[in-house]
């Protein structure tokens, strides 16, 4: 196998964290329509050892899942890793308390559903530039 094979023409990475079966798809078929490779989590748990597996180039990640809130999982990558990795939260809760705390954690982008998938891509996109 040639070192060109190795990493498919080095697309971006994303992971998606998110239990909503729905939502991850309707996002890794926009995503993927984009030319980016998509990697799925479907808790918090779950997101965090494949972030430390895969490395992903940007994770989308949901405020409210089981096992392990998305607030805790910014909390760990933020304290584990000594390059910070992307991070756009999204997430169906209205307070700004909670925005406030996803930004004092350094989230690259809060985004409260239900959104437009461009205002998604949009974000993605800039990130990954």
């Amino acid at each position: 196998m040639s070192e060109d094979t190795t990493k498919e023409t080095n697309r971006k990475r994303i992971l998606l964290v998110d239990d909503d079966n729905e939502i991850v798809e309707t996002l890794r078929y926009a995503l993927e329509s984009r030319g980016y490779e998509i990697m799925i989590a479907r808790d918090g748990n779950q997101g965090l050892a494949l972030v430390e597996r895969e490395d992903p180039d940007l994770v989308i990640l949901d405020m409210m899942m089981p096992k392990r809130s998305g607030f805790l999982v910014l909390e760990k990558l933020r304290q584990t890793r000594p390059v910070p990795i992307r991070v756009i939260m999204v997430t169906a809760n209205e307070g700004s308390r909670h925005k406030a705390y996803a930004e004092m954690l350094g989230v690259d982008d809060y985004i409260r559903k239900p959104f437009p998938m461009d205002r998604l891509l949009d974000s993605v996109d800039r990130l990954l530039k």
